[in-house]
């Protein structure tokens, strides 16, 4: 490598919203890891063109064989030096970044985790192995992610509020080297047209860094990260180019319907090779199979500011109607897993694959594998009966993603951060 590169590392990756952002600010992946082989196929096949060493032999599935492999970090180190020509005892990694499973944190993870205590869950203790795996790299940066129930969430019914972000903090500021920080953040501060509160912790490697505050806590006030931008914009603005009139349900809109009509789906549709020309075909505008009942209530909603008729009610939790425009508090919803948690504001129909992409912030030409959908014990798991494993399908993925444009934000700032405070 003949000039600068900001390295990356990616565990628990997903589909690779954190990487996508990371890398629009200018860092480069170098290794990848993700469990769900669907989601992993996700990251490459995004990937193959730029890096497809990252294909060959720098990606894994369960970080615990990583962490249990004696000979991993030797081998890692190798596959580096022959792939990328960089010799990481001369060149640390920049940036190790993870965001362990959270089902078992948040309020929509226990009611899907059949209300097991945490402490049960094996994905709820991935947080050790990737502080071995910080411990180990000694990365100059390391960024941690997780649900806003992180922060209140107990091992058992009857432990102590907090006491997992507790075990969580005292773990990463056990490893040797670095000053930690941490912040709950909301996307919608960050550009993302929705709220999605996440805590960020993060830390620096004090071999690398001087000048650091040590003593606040808050990750931003402490320059840990960036402040926010406030541009997020409206849900209209975003999608109203993917409107097609003559939709059928159980079809698929395969063209634009019109062209782009801002600066945000002139963003979304630009090709993946750094010129101004735009996509002309469109992918994942596949449309759900609607009851004439269930059309019935989404119509009745879009024409009701999101109200539903008594003999319409169903006992689904959370389903709302997407606003043209958000209110003076910003936006207010966070996508899931479920393609039917929101209804397009403008049709009587629940959002597709591309459109919730488009929420999540990620462009156009970003592909996703797998299935469109799934559900029950498929996309759960039952804990109860130790079954851990669980499909994750398009919008599954889409939905547990770190927004990319949050990642850019977040990605630019630790750029500068090494070029400004790096001990030459």
């Amino acid at each position: 490598m003949t000039k600068k590169k900001f390295t990356l590392i990616d565990l628990f990756a997903g589909c690779g919203g954190l990487s996508l952002g990371l890398e629009q600010a200018g860092f480069i992946p170098i290794y990848v890891n993700e469990l769900n082989n669907d989601a992993l196929e996700s990251y490459l096949i995004n990937r193959d063109n730029q890096f497809p060493y990252l294909r060959k032999k720098l990606n894994s599935n369960d970080i615990k064989d990583v962490v249990s492999d004696e000979k991993f970090f030797e081998k890692f180190k190798s596959e580096i030096k022959k792939n990328l020509n960089l010799d990481l005892k001369d060149t640390p990694v920049d940036l190790l970044v993870g965001g362990p499973p959270c089902q078992g944190f948040s309020g929509i993870g226990i009611r899907r985790s059949y209300s097991v205590d945490k402490i049960q869950l094996p994905s709820n203790h991935l947080y050790q192995d990737m502080a071995y795996m910080i411990f180990k790299i000694q990365p100059k940066i390391f960024l941690f992610e997780n649900v806003r129930g992180l922060l209140s969430a107990r091992w058992t019914k009857n432990g102590i509020k907090g006491e997992i972000f507790n075990d969580v903090l005292n773990t990463f500021t056990e490893i040797p080297n670095y000053i930690i920080k941490y912040k709950l953040l909301h996307a919608k501060d960050y550009g993302v047209p929705q709220n999605r509160p996440r805590v960020i912790l993060v830390g620096l490697n004090k071999n690398y860094f001087k000048d650091v505050n040590r003593e606040n806590i808050d990750a931003i006030e402490g320059g840990f990260l960036p402040k926010p931008t406030n541009d997020y914009p409206n849900i209209e603005e975003i999608l109203s180019d993917l409107v097609d009139k003559d939709f059928e349900y159980g079809g698929e809109s395969k063209f634009y319907s019109k062209a782009p009509q801002n600066k945000w789906q002139k963003m979304f549709r630009s090709k993946n090779n750094g010129n101004s020309s735009y996509l002309n075909d469109l992918s994942e505008q596949q449309y759900s199979r609607h009851s004439e009942t269930v059309i019935k209530r989404f119509n009745f909603m879009i024409k009701n500011n999101g109200k539903i008729p008594e003999e319409l009610k169903t006992k689904k939790f959370a389903q709302r109607v997407l606003p043209k425009v958000w209110s003076n508090s910003g936006p207010s919803i966070t996508t899931c897993s479920l393609p039917d948690d929101f209804v397009h504001y403008s049709q009587p129909r629940s959002i597709t694959v591309r459109e919730m992409a488009r929420i999540q912030t990620f462009p156009d030409w970003y592909k996703f594998y797998g299935k469109r959908t799934t559900g029950g014990i498929r996309r759960a798991g039952n804990p109860r009966t130790s079954i851990f494993d669980r499909e994750v399908p398009k919008y599954t993925q889409i939905g547990n993603a770190v927004p990319p444009k949050l990642a850019y934000e977040i990605g630019k700032f630790f750029k500068n951060l090494i070029l400004r405070n790096e001990i030459s």
